[in-house]
């Protein structure tokens, strides 16, 4: 083997190794009720659709919404992977055509009194989450608590669903103003989307990202990205009434085809080099670096 086939095989090596870095997304919001964990959960079916495995870490410990709308109650949580010594397969349930699950409970508080060699034991199980998943989403509590933060400053892709309500468009500038402010936030290592969803119209959801990202570019310096629309529709009540996801229970909803075009462009963006860097070990080792 000459010495540039050895290069070219060394090349391909590290860029094998850097795409099966699962792609980790955070999907949250500044405040409650604007259908964060409906985006989160029929993006997972989406990407599903797309023929990838996708887990859902529910990171929400003050509402189980994922959990009603999978219609299951987990046994275990994440905090049981420290305090009862449970393997990371253990804490994973399958929910809706095959979607991942692993439910964070009440056990995310108790993760923020980990000392450092329970911290790394952690992450190290959770780095196991790379050879059972290309998409990991998580879903984020609303709001700029701690603990939404931290697991909003580690994500390489942030998702931020508001809706045309002025309070939702103005919870969502505190977020990305408090993000803007911490100390561990790199702005250039972080894609932020905004999310448009409840709008009566394409219109409405563009107009209402061009007025946020004009005042959080002028004000913060930050860049975000449009993501896009999702309309508003009596099939995702419907189907939140059935406990069941819009893109299950109505296929051919406008409300779906928005999520299956969103999960495409989703796709289509994938900058390879920035998106697999990080993967789940470094996202979990992010999420808890000021404690190591």
């Amino acid at each position: 083997m000459d010495q540039a086939e050895n290069l070219r095989t060394i090349i391909k090596r590290q860029n094998q190794k850097q795409v099966n870095n699962a792609r980790v997304f955070a999907v949250t919001s500044g405040k409650g009720g604007v259908g964060k964990s409906s985006v989160s959960i029929n993006l997972a079916l989406q990407y599903r659709k797309l023929g990838k495995r996708v887990i859902i870490l529910d990171a929400d410990f003050g509402l189980a919404n994922i959990e009603v709308m999978f219609g299951i109650i987990p046994k275990y949580n994440l905090s049981d992977i420290i305090f009862k010594g449970k393997e990371l397969k253990e804490i994973i349930i399958e929910g809706l055509e095959g979607v991942g699950f692993i439910s964070g409970g009440s056990g995310i508080a108790k993760l923020v009194n980990l000392d450092k060699e329970q911290i790394k034991r952690l992450v190290n199980k959770l780095s196991d989450l790379e050879e059972l998943a290309d998409i990991i989403i998580i879903d984020t509590g609303a709001g700029i608590s701690s603990s939404v933060m931290e697991f909003v400053l580690a994500a390489p892709e942030t998702i931020i669903v508001t809706t045309p309500e002025p309070t939702s468009i103005t919870d969502s500038y505190a977020l990305l103003k408090a993000l803007s402010m911490n100390e561990d936030f790199n702005k250039e290592e972080t894609k932020i989307r905004i999310l448009a969803n409840k709008v009566m119209s394409e219109e409405e959801g563009r107009n209402l990202f061009e007025k946020l990202s004009m005042v959080v570019s002028q004000f913060l310096g930050l860049k975000l990205e449009f993501l896009g629309n999702i309309p508003q529709d009596n099939c995702i009540s419907k189907a939140v009434m059935k406990q069941k996801p819009v893109s299950l229970m109505f296929p051919t909803a406008i409300s779906t085809k928005s999520f299956e075009k969103i999960t495409q462009s989703l796709e289509n963006s994938e900058d390879t080099a920035f998106i697999y860097r990080k993967g789940i070990r470094g996202y979990f080792k992010s999420v808890f670096a000021r404690r190591l």
